[in-house]
């Protein structure tokens, strides 16, 4: 050996070359700060090895480099502008070390080679990858840009236009795509990675390959003339502008960045790169991003650790209840490899869901996602049936029928008397408590609630609900479930509502005390999705949900908090309701809905509801403020309460449930981060003018409490220590 530490070794190979290995003592290997100083350290001594000919660098894990240590980089974040510019000066100088080595160099990829992994395998002459790669820059994601030199490097490996795209929408590319649009020079199977990227090198020192040309123009300005940065950058910014959306100004940063960095030389073109990255790391959006993808991670390792016993996956799954949801359930779990029995007692509504998972693998098959195998494979998985003849063998029985209790509870009795005594069953419900369908049961402790959310294929989170008599064994075999159809579980405990949607109707009711006091629904929606970010307003949302659905789901939840849900009589949902303008179900609710020529959506207000509100009085005394307020305190509020009551354990469970189950603006972080950036005592006055609307306006103590001892949910939370900055060199 010629160098090793606990992140990284060289070694000598033969003809003079030697291999740098990433070999973290961790799962993976991450590019924190002291992996960075191993680095410059290994790359010290090659520059002073004056027999070298070459370099290849590899890893002994699964995946190259999954990216940066997010942590460490939250703590960073923190910091004087100047301890953070010291480390991206110090990250650059380490990079363009190895860009500088006197001989040519290639990287060996494999698995994930993600953010800073892919920013250090930018600096190499060459990249091969085996068909394992998984390559990109999803920084942008995070709210902020590469940081170690990735939108300088790249728009001038692959071009500004490619590059644009893959930092802007931070895109991940398989070996194949990357291969494709120059990411990657070759892509091999995994047992002939090495000795691939090893005879590349070779042909480099050998000068069959002009490593020196390709490294020139890297580390050139780009070739564009005036007229061909205008035509790409001003594309890139209208698209990026339209996509982004007023909020998210990390992607735009990133078209500007690259755009200034044009005609500049490396030096120049990192510190235009440094200073936006830093500028945008101390935005509150960077901060709530960060923060979801690390409360992603927490919940998910929690999920793991409640199944990291010896739990089967269930192989065999029943569900009870067909048309569109039990159709997307059935095939979320048949494309997971499950075989699956769709029952259900009306053979149309059978037909529905079957069409249903034969339209999404189709919708699979024509952007090459599958092939045709694979869709006749999971189509083949799904067997429906008017009887439960075949569910003598089911692991678990999810039960989807209509959000109705007497239905449920009817066929929940009917189900366990199919099944065997081991066979677990659970309930769809997004509503109706738990413990009141499990009356029904004689095996109460194997029922627990399973809560999908519509559409199933796209929406990740998965509402598991203990009930008071369901077992431990039960809930940690349905969170295996649930990983294993790819979602993400929160385990919540069982009250009217769970927590969603018991978050949710409050929410929803403030939108309908707005509209008794004579604001426009079309503003609502208007101010909820531009300037707080929902991806559709109260109104909208509604007709997706359908207005009977809501109708009767808000008659379940004042039942279940009679002293906080009051009725709302005589206003426009009931109006809506009596009229039967359901919505999206019957193209007219509070929108009306068709198709252009093109078969393109069209949504406009309601022209006879409009009318109809026309005779009623108009609220000019409101701002946009005042409507964000009085629709949000009570969600907040809500969220707060059921942490009080321990329905949810934690504030990150509180945060990824709305983001990943509501659609939350992700900028926004959730309830608990937007809490924290807006100021608990901020929050606690803006709800003073409206208490005297009811008890869903007042702050719950447990808010109060925090706010007199100053505590936060997420202070320093996530946050770990980095080193000093190294006095001995001069960066």
């Amino acid at each position: 050996m010629l160098y090793q530490t606990s992140n990284l070794y060289l070694k000598a190979r033969d003809n003079h070359i030697v291999e740098l290995c990433f070999s973290s003592k961790s799962s993976v290997n991450k590019l924190d700060l002291q992996t960075l100083q191993h680095l410059d350290e290994a790359l010290d001594i090659l520059h002073q090895h004056k027999t070298v000919k070459g370099l290849i660098i590899t890893t002994d894990k699964d995946s190259f480099i999954v990216g940066a240590d997010i942590t460490q980089f939250l703590s960073l974040f923190t910091q004087p502008e100047e301890v953070l510019s010291y480390w991206l000066v110090y990250a650059n100088s380490v990079f363009n070390k190895l860009e500088d080595l006197p001989f040519p160099t290639i990287s060996a990829l494999t698995g994930h080679v993600l953010g800073g992994g892919c920013e250090c395998v930018l600096t190499t002459d060459f990249r091969v990858g085996d068909t394992t790669t998984n390559i990109g820059l999803p920084e942008t994601k995070l709210g902020i840009i590469p940081g170690f030199g990735g939108t300088v490097r790249l728009p001038r490996l692959i071009g500004p236009d490619s590059a644009m795209e893959a930092i802007t929408q931070a895109r991940t590319y398989s070996a194949y795509e990357a291969l494709k649009i120059g990411i990657l020079d070759a892509v091999t199977t995994p047992e002939h990675l090495f000795t691939s990227a090893l005879t590349t090198l070779n042909e480099a020192i050998s000068h069959k390959l002009d490593w020196k040309k390709k490294r020139t123009v890297k580390l050139s300005p780009l070739a564009l003339n005036h007229t061909e940065q205008l035509l790409s950058f001003t594309i890139a910014n209208s698209l990026v502008t339209q996509k982004a959306g007023a909020h998210y100004s990390a992607p735009k940063t990133a078209v500007s960045v690259i755009q200034q960095a044009a005609q500049c030389h490396r030096p120049n073109a990192l510190e235009i790169e440094r200073n936006a990255f830093i500028k945008l790391t101390q935005t509150p959006q960077a901060h709530a991003l960060i923060g979801i993808f690390l409360n992603d991670q927490s919940v998910k390792t929690k999920a793991r650790r409640m199944c990291s016993a010896q739990i089967t996956e269930p192989s065999h799954i029943g569900v009870v209840g067909a048309g569109i949801m039990g159709g997307g359930i059935a095939y979320q779990a048949a494309s997971h490899n499950n075989t699956v029995q769709l029952k259900d007692i009306n053979q149309e509504a059978l037909n529905i869901g079957l069409a249903h998972s034969a339209k999404l693998l189709k919708t699979q098959w024509k952007r090459g996602k599958i092939d045709e195998n694979r869709q006749a494979d999971v189509l083949n998985k799904i067997t429906a049936s008017l009887s439960y003849d075949t569910f003598d063998n089911v692991d678990t029985v999810i039960e989807a029928v209509v959000e109705n209790a007497n239905i449920k509870s009817a066929v929940l009795k009917e189900i366990e008397s199919h099944v065997s005594t081991d066979t677990i069953i659970t309930s769809n419900t997004s509503t109706i408590p738990i413990e009141q369908l499990a009356l029904s049961l004689n095996r109460p402790e194997r029922f627990c609630g399973m809560h999908f959310f519509n559409p199933v294929h796209k929406m990740p989170l998965v509402e598991i609900i203990r009930g008071k008599q369901t077992n431990e064994a039960t809930i940690n075999q349905i969170v295996s479930l649930a990983l294993q159809l790819n979602k993400s579980p929160i385990v919540v405990n069982d009250c009217p509502g769970f927590f969603v949607n018991r978050v949710l109707f409050p929410y929803l009711m403030a939108f309908r005390l707005l509209l008794k006091d004579g604001i426009d629904f079309v503003l609502i929606d208007k101010v909820m999705e531009q300037e707080f970010g929902w991806p559709m307003g109260p109104a909208w949302l509604l007709d997706i949900v359908g207005i009977d659905t809501a109708y009767h789901a808000q008659t379940v939840m004042n039942q279940g908090y009679p002293d906080r849900f009051k009725e709302i009589k005589d206003d426009v949902v009931a109006l809506l309701f009596e009229r039967q303008w359901l919505g999206n179900k019957t193209q007219q609710g509070f929108y009306c809905y068709s198709t252009d020529k093109k078969g393109h959506p069209i949504k406009q207000p309601n022209p006879e509801l409009i009318e109809l509100l026309s005779t009623q009085p108009h609220n000019k005394d409101h701002n946009e403020q005042m409507i964000i307020d009085r629709m949000m305190i009570p969600m907040i509020n809500e969220s707060i309460l059921c942490l009080e009551q321990n329905i949810i354990s934690t504030a990150e469970e509180i945060d990824m449930a709305l983001v990943y189950g509501l659609g939350f603006p992700p900028f926004r972080g959730g309830p608990c981060r937007y809490l924290e950036t807006i100021g608990i005592d901020n929050y606690l006055r803006s709800t003073q003018p409206y208490q005297h609307l009811g008890p869903l306006y007042i702050p719950p103590n447990h808010l109060i409490q925090m706010n007199k001892s100053g505590k936060t949910f997420y202070s320093h939370h996530y946050q770990s220590p980095f080193p000093e900055p190294l006095e001995k060199k001069d960066h």
